[in-house]
C-alpha cells in the first residue's frame, strides 16, 4: 500500500476531497490531526472499518474507540439520551478536548465501541479535523495514531514512522497544539466521573456543573473499560521507565549513584530548570513555569527515548497540580506504574 500525504492546501482540491470520501466509504484508514494528538480514523458506522483500525494499530478489540463528529447536534443521532449535565459540558467545552460517554443507540456498531453499550464522542476544535469529518459525511472513529502501547503521535514524523504505507491517507496538520489526549467523562452514570484526565481539568468540569465529580482515572482496570487508556500498557518507549518521586536533589543522588555502577544507557527526563543536577544524559520536558509546554512536549520526548536508544529511563514526578496531573497519568502508565520514592 502506498500512503498519500495531503496538507491543508491539497485538502482544498475537490479531487482530494473526493478521494477522502471514497477512502472512508471503502472502510479504509485516514490519519488526521486534531488539537490533542493525531488520530487514525475510519467510518464509525462500519464494523469492518473499526476492525481495520484495531488490526493496523495492533490494538485489543475490547479497547473502545472515540467517535468524532463535526457538529454538536450530531450527537443526538448516536445516543439514547443526553442528560442535562452532558448538555452543560457540551455547551461549555465543545468543540474542544473533551470526550463524553453516553448510552449508545443501535446506529453505532459494537465493533466501534469495544463491545460496549456505551459510546465515547468528541467534537474536535481543529479545523482540519472538522473539515475531514464533514467531507467523509459520517462520524469518524479515531483512536490516537500510534502503534498500540507506544507514545501517541503529535507530529507528522511520528505518524510516518508508525504508519507510512500502512494506511491510505495521512493529512499533515503540523504539530498538535495541546499534545495530550482528550479528557474523558462518563455521563452515562450518576454521579458522572472522569475516566481519563486531560487539559480540561476536574476543577473546570466541577465549576461548569456546580458540583463534585468522581475521578476514576488513576484506577487500574482489569475487566471491561469504557474509556481508552485505562486498561492496557500505554505510551511506553522500548527502555525500562521508572518514575522517581521526591525532591530533585534526592533524585539526582539516586540516579547518579546508579549511573556510576551501571554502563547501560541511562537517560533522565525532568523539568528544564533541573537538568543541572544530573551527571547522565538529561532531556528537558519543558519549564516548570510552563506546564502547557511540558504537555506539548510529552510524547515527542518519550519517542526521543527510542532514538537515543535509552535502556533505562528515569522521569521526575511532576506533582498533581493542574496539567501536571494528566501528564503524570501518562508517564506513570509509560512506566508500568513503577514509582520509586526517594
Amino acid at each position: 500500500m502506498k500512503t498519500i500525504i495531503l496538507n491543508k492546501e491539497k485538502l482544498n482540491l475537490k479531487s482530494n476531497q473526493k478521494l477522502i470520501k471514497e477512502t472512508i466509504k471503502a472502510s479504509k484508514l485516514v490519519i488526521f490531526p486534531t488539537e490533542t494528538v493525531y488520530g487514525i480514523g475510519a467510518n464509525a458506522l462500519d464494523p469492518m472499518a473499526a476492525k481495520n483500525i484495531y488490526k493496523t494499530k495492533g490494538r485489543p478489540s475490547d479497547n473502545p474507540l472515540i467517535v468524532h463528529i463535526a457538529n454538536k447536534q450530531d450527537v443526538k443521532k448516536y445516543v439514547k439520551n443526553i442528560s442535562p449535565k452532558a448538555i452543560m459540558l457540551i455547551n461549555a467545552f465543545w468543540p474542544g478536548p473533551l470526550t463524553l460517554i453516553f448510552n449508545k443507540n443501535n446506529i453505532i456498531p459494537k465493533a466501534t465501541t469495544g463491545g460496549l453499550n456505551t459510546i465515547a464522542i468528541r467534537m474536535p476544535s481543529n479545523k482540519l479535523a472538522q473539515k475531514i469529518i464533514k467531507i467523509a459525511g459520517v462520524p469518524i472513529a479515531a483512536p490516537s495514531a500510534n502503534l498500540s502501547g507506544k507514545p501517541s503521535s503529535t507530529r507528522l514524523v511520528h505518524v510516518k514512522t508508525d504508519f507510512m504505507n500502512k494506511v491510505s491517507i495521512i493529512v499533515d496538520g503540523g504539530d498538535s497544539s495541546i499534545g495530550l489526549e482528550s479528557t474523558v467523562v462518563d455521563t452515562s452514570v450518576n454521579p458522572i466521573s472522569i475516566l481519563r484526565p486531560g487539559s480540561i481539568s476536574k476543577k473546570m468540569i466541577e465549576a461548569t456543573l456546580g458540583e463534585t465529580v468522581l475521578d476514576k482515572s488513576a484506577k487500574v482496570v482489569k475487566g471491561i473499560t469504557k474509556s481508552p487508556g485505562m486498561k492496557y500498557v500505554h505510551y511506553k518507549p522500548k527502555g525500562e521507565v521508572t518514575i522517581i518521586d521526591g525532591k530533585i536533589e534526592d533524585m539526582a543522588k539516586y540516579v547518579n549513584k546508579i549511573a556510576n555502577k551501571k554502563r547501560e544507557k541511562i537517560v533522565v527526563i525532568c523539568e528544564r530548570e533541573n537538568i543541572k543536577h544530573f551527571k547522565v544524559k538529561t532531556i528537558s520536558l519543558g519549564s516548570i513555569k510552563k506546564p502547557s509546554q511540558m504537555a506539548h512536549n510529552l510524547f515527542t520526548t518519550l519517542r526521543l527515548m527510542d532514538e537515543l536508544k535509552a535502556k533505562i529511563i528515569y522521569i521526575h514526578h511532576l506533582g498533581s497540580d493542574d496539567l501536571a496531573y494528566p501528564i503524570m497519568n501518562r508517564l506513570i502508565k509509560a512506566a508500568g506504574y513503577k514509582v520509586v520514592k526517594v
